[in-house]
């Protein structure tokens, strides 16, 4: 209902902007998806290269740990010394070698066949003599080759190559010792990690526990539960994982190379912008375009809206002010057209309306003036016919005079309903005008066998015009005896009630006919009826209303349930009675 009250122009600039808003929604949300997913593609192809950088990286180490221990198990004496199982032997020997030829951060161990350690060079603080190195037991099924891999040792966390030590013997070659070097994982390890490849982020992860990583401590503490369940995504990072894996295959933890996200978000970030502010610059020349288009269409849309107005208040002589040649410059001359057309034909109508009103009230007034033109045309031709009494010539002229008056009456109140003008209102007694109003028709009554039965107080009085007030009466006898054909009887009633004199007027004949309901006291309103053509009514009602009164129809006898029954209402004071009528005149 809101949307319906609208003008048009507002009922054309919200569905542009819905559509220009929507549209640039779907665009946006197609050219952002877009954008994600080749950004989080490159930033995923960088990890990959990180990884890749990073085994080529860890392999070149672990090659060179490898290159070392083969140099020292392919030496004379420092495979003599290995031979005395002597630690000190061991170190005095290997110790001067593995110092020129190691430039790593790393450690050297010689053990025996079981994997118990005889000696330790290098940063090997975490293996002492005599300690227990199952690595070792596990690469002998890989001798005579060396064999590399992840070691975890507490808290710590090493990548180690086992490198073998045989001897020739009449049976073969025998295991004499095996080499392990290798160097500790920690944090410098994973910067330079960093450093190489590309400024990626590196997490490595043990036992459930972040080993160490290239983050803030943090930044660590924060992604750590999401990295321990081989999350992806973790917050501005993209995380690719690799296992680490020990000498015989099995994985001892994972290492998670991350790659920033900030750079993809915050260009995506800027992307949204330049599409919001797109996507306002669009909507404001859309929005200004289609309202100054709909305003140069709506103008002609409401110079015709104004004109349907104007003749829903019957002004068809209202010019439209369209002169555009398009479709609604064609509508606006088929409208203006139109209206000169119901122009005229209203106006061939009311001259019609007028003719046969005319006709129609010089009819009702011939039948009025013909029964007193009767007794006048009567009376003369007796007294120039005859040789009268004088009585009787007296009687013929008084009955002369009286029709003569009764005409001159006639006219007289039918010029002041035209002209609503009064001859000014007298205390009279209601009986006497009603039975004034009797007299005129009591012969014709007589006749049909009607009787009157008049019930109102000799006293009961109000200010009237007397001789309209006797025609409203009188209309209403000649009404009921014309229906009462048969016989029968009228009913009349007066009675005080507060500052109103209430009448009523009943009859014993067949009722209001149905067709006259709704419009009995409209001119012109008859059905049935031999003579007049319905003014009666119309007039006595008119009467009542200059009086500050009304009459109306019962309702049973406008339903034609036996008899009509009338009401008529009296004020029994004259002051305020001229504007009562006015009002009550204006809002019938």
């Amino acid at each position: 209902m809101t949307f319906s009250r609208l003008s048009l122009l507002w009922k054309i600039l919200i569905p542009t902007s819905l559509v220009m808003t929507l549209s640039f929604a779907i665009a946006g949300w197609l050219v952002q998806r877009d954008v994600v997913r080749a950004s989080y593609a490159s930033v995923e192809q960088e990890a990959k290269a990180s990884f890749q950088a990073y085994e080529s990286l860890w392999k070149e180490r672990a090659n060179r740990l490898g290159a070392i221990s083969e140099i020292l198990s392919t030496m004379s004496d420092v495979r003599a010394a290995f031979g005395t199982a002597d630690a000190a032997t061991i170190r005095d020997t290997a110790g001067e070698l593995w110092s020129r030829v190691s430039k790593e951060d790393a450690f050297f161990l010689v053990a025996d066949g079981q994997g118990r350690v005889v000696a330790s060079l290098g940063q090997a603080a975490s293996f002492a003599p005599n300690d227990d190195l199952p690595m070792v037991r596990a690469a002998r099924a890989q001798f005579p080759r060396q064999a590399s891999g992840f070691v975890q040792k507490g808290d710590e966390l090493f990548q180690v190559v086992v490198t073998p030590v045989y001897v020739q013997s009449p049976a073969g070659p025998v295991l004499l010792n095996a080499l392990v070097a290798g160097y500790r994982v920690d944090a410098g390890v994973a910067q330079t990690l960093k450093n190489s490849t590309g400024g990626s982020e590196y997490v490595f992860v043990a036992r459930n526990r972040v080993v160490t990583s290239t983050l803030a401590p943090e930044i660590t503490a924060a992604i750590a539960p999401r990295l321990l369940k081989n999350a992806t995504e973790i917050q501005d990072y993209l995380a690719v994982p690799t296992a680490l894996r020990d000498i015989s295959g099995a994985q001892v933890g994972q290492l998670f190379i991350l790659r920033s996200l900030a750079g993809a978000r915050r260009r995506l970030a800027a992307l949204r912008r330049e599409i919001v502010a797109l996507w306002l610059l669009a909507l404001v020349a859309a929005l200004v375009t289609t309202y100054l288009v709909a305003r140069k269409i709506m103008r002609p849309v409401a110079e015709l809206d104004r004109a349907a107005t104007e003749i829903g208040k019957q002004n068809y002589n209202y010019q439209i002010d369209v002169r555009s040649q398009d479709e609604l410059g064609r509508l606006a001359r088929t409208f203006q057209s139109m209206c000169e057309s119901i122009r005229q034909a209203r106006q061939e109508l009311i001259r019609q309306e007028r003719i046969s009103t005319i006709g129609q009230l010089s009819t009702s007034i011939v039948h009025d003036l013909r029964n007193p033109l009767a007794a006048i045309y009567a009376g003369a031709e007796m007294m120039m016919d005859s040789d009268l009494p004088p009585e009787m010539t007296r009687r013929l002229a008084r009955n002369i005079y009286r029709a003569s008056r009764g005409i001159q009456d006639m006219l007289q109140q039918l010029l002041d309903v035209v002209r609503g003008t009064s001859s000014g209102s007298e205390m009279c007694s209601l009986r006497e005008v009603i039975s004034a109003a009797w007299n005129t028709v009591a012969p014709s009554a007589d006749t049909r066998g009607i009787a009157l039965d008049l019930n109102v107080p000799d006293d009961l009085e109000c200010p009237m015009e007397r001789a309209r007030m006797e025609r409203v009466f009188a209309n209403l006898f000649e009404n009921a005896v014309e229906a009462m054909r048969s016989g029968g009887s009228i009913s009349i009633r007066g009675e005080t009630e507060g500052d109103n004199i209430m009448v009523r007027v009943e009859d014993t004949g067949p009722g209001i006919s149905a067709a006259l309901q709704g419009k009995l006291f409209e001119p012109f309103a008859t059905a049935g009826k031999k003579n007049g053509l319905g003014l009666g009514l119309a007039l006595s009602r008119q009467t009542l209303l200059d009086h500050g009164g009304d009459i109306w129809a019962d309702d049973a006898a406008v339903r034609g349930q036996g008899g009509a029954l009338f009401w008529l209402r009296l004020p029994k004071n004259r002051s305020g009675i001229t504007q009562e009528a006015a009002l009550l005149s204006g809002t019938r």
